[in-house]
């Protein structure tokens, strides 16, 4: 999965509950946990070694990452392990970058980033 280039500055990651549908600005929810420095950025490997997916329909997006540099908040990521889409939001975010990709969620690295979404939520399959 592409991340915009911002993704090397980022000291924070905030692993959100997704609770109403994303808007073109931000990530709505309740923040689950926080990742920092190593772990986010083991997370953000994870999340770039995501390969292309065919998009569904749905996208009834259940977790996501608020990216945040030392200073500065550098972008969103709704997940829709549903319909394989991923909504990569944020001003810094180039617009071609921007919106909705495709991911395939039942790669190893599809796997194993909803069972971090899930162990952080408590969530049984965990």
């Amino acid at each position: 999965m592409l991340l915009p280039e911002t993704a090397a500055e980022t000291d924070l990651i905030e692993v959100v509950r997704i609770t109403a549908r994303p808007d073109s600005d931000a990530v709505v929810g309740d923040v689950l946990e926080i990742w920092v420095e190593e772990q986010a950025r083991q997370v953000l490997d994870l999340v770039s070694a995501l390969p292309g997916g065919e998009l569904h329909r749905c996208f009834v997006p259940a977790y996501g990452l608020r990216a945040h540099s030392s200073t500065d908040p550098l972008f969103e990521i709704a997940f829709c392990f549903r319909c394989h889409g991923a909504l990569v939001l944020g001003p810094e975010v180039p617009s071609g970058l921007r919106g909705l990709q495709g991911f395939d969620p039942d790669s190893g690295p599809g796997r194993e980033l909803l069972g971090l979404f899930r162990a952080c939520a408590g969530t049984p399959g965990a």
